[in-house]
């Protein structure tokens, strides 16, 4: 989805929102986290006059939004990330699938002492990602 006039949609600005540098990748990374987290594509915009990249894309994921720019990422070893934590009913699906899509184990799935269902993740473009299932807390 490409257009140049994204408005963001109010009832998914809540709380934190990442937003990633992604040098030159974030078409990519869009499609990506379609396939992998099951992404809605919220819009993309085109740098201006012609330039290669985008300037601003959103996809909405787990009713949250991840905002990401080609922009001003000349040194992407320059950015830091923690990771984007996913709290989902289903852990194991969204896990299933993001494996199959090309994510990188770095923590297994499986529960933990606090009780949850938890492991981490990394993507192609070396965002990590944890998904938890909330598990009994009795």
């Amino acid at each position: 989805m490409t257009d140049s006039s994204i408005r963001p949609d109010a009832a998914l600005m809540n709380g934190v929102i990442p937003y990633l540098a992604m040098a030159g990748r974030a078409a990519e990374a869009c499609d990506f986290y379609v396939r992998a987290f099951a992404a809605r594509d919220l819009g993309r915009m085109p740098m201006p006059e012609g330039k290669p990249g985008l300037m601003h894309a959103q996809v909405a994921i787990n009713d949250g939004v991840v905002m990401m720019s080609d922009g001003g990422c000349d040194d992407p070893s320059s950015y830091a990330f923690g990771h984007l934590q996913l709290v989902v009913g289903d852990g194991r699906a969204w896990w299933d699938r993001a494996v199959a899509a090309g994510c990188t184990v770095l923590t297994a799935y499986e529960r933990q002492f606090w009780g949850d269902d938890w492991g981490m993740l990394q993507d192609p473009f070396g965002v990590r990602w944890a998904i938890l299932q909330p598990g009994s807390h009795a």
